[in-house]
């Protein structure tokens, strides 16, 4: 997915194009720095009749020639993705309730 992007500062949704051009909203959560990258934490916003099921999208943040537009790149490394969540996990573990995955 590599996606430009809407951001509403007041509400902190986050608009994206997926591959189909269909746009989704997702809450900001945070920016995340690791291995001089920048990755964002993303919560889809749900819907009403939809089922909420908690999990969050990490993407990288890849700068674009134009000064005011970024893109997002879908991360396909395991061990990237892992520890970007449990960098976001312990800064916001009395803001949220994480259920580990067996």
């Amino acid at each position: 997915m590599d996606d430009e992007f809407d951001y509403d500062e007041e509400s902190n949704i986050v608009v994206l194009n997926d591959e189909n051009g269909e746009e989704i909203k997702f809450e900001f959560l945070d920016l995340i720095s690791l291995d001089d990258e920048e990755y964002v934490v993303l919560l889809p916003v749900v819907e009403e009749g939809e089922e909420d099921n908690g999990e969050v999208v990490i993407l990288r943040l890849e700068e674009t020639d134009s000064e005011t537009e970024e893109s997002y790149v879908s991360v396909d490394d395991e061990e990237i993705l892992n520890k970007v969540f449990q960098i976001f996990k312990e800064k916001f573990k009395d803001e949220f309730n994480f259920e580990d995955e067996e």
